[in-house]
């Protein structure tokens, strides 16, 4: 009985790892944009490049800063974020990723529900993925 646990873990643990870079990466974007949900600053601030650029289907484009101090005053609330047909390409240190995206936001107080094309790149710095660009369309 040992022998087939011991078995069923190292397989377990095989499938585990076989996991790709891309599946990574996406699993951090979809923690990025709960995030967004939850008011985290604290974990943007660790999942953003110090230079980002964060542009919005209006044009309107914030900065690191800006996205953080928006979140923290209410004047930007995200009630939802769902990705569908989420693509993750990898380039070395650099990546895009493509998707669309359902969001329902507060802004200065007023609801609005989004169906948008969006494009994230992001980049490696060490051994984490930051948030470097963002742009969205309406879709």
């Amino acid at each position: 009985m040992r022998g087939l646990v011991t078995i069923l873990l190292f397989f377990t643990s095989l499938v585990a790892a076989a996991q790709t870079a891309e599946d990574k990466l996406a699993t951090t974007i979809k923690e990025f944009h709960q995030a967004l949900v939850k008011k985290n600053t604290v974990s943007i601030n660790q999942q953003t490049d110090k230079a980002m650029s964060y542009g919005h289907s209006n044009g309107w484009v914030e900065t690191k800063a800006e996205m953080i101090r928006n979140l923290e005053t209410g004047y930007l609330s995200y009630r939802s974020f769902k990705e569908d047909s989420l693509q993750v390409t990898i380039n070395g240190n650099v990546a895009h990723a493509r998707f669309i995206a359902d969001i329902e936001v507060t802004l200065n107080q007023k609801d609005g529900q989004y169906h948008l094309k969006v494009l994230e790149v992001w980049v490696k710095k060490g051994n984490r993925w930051l948030l470097f660009a963002r742009q969205a369309v309406k879709g």
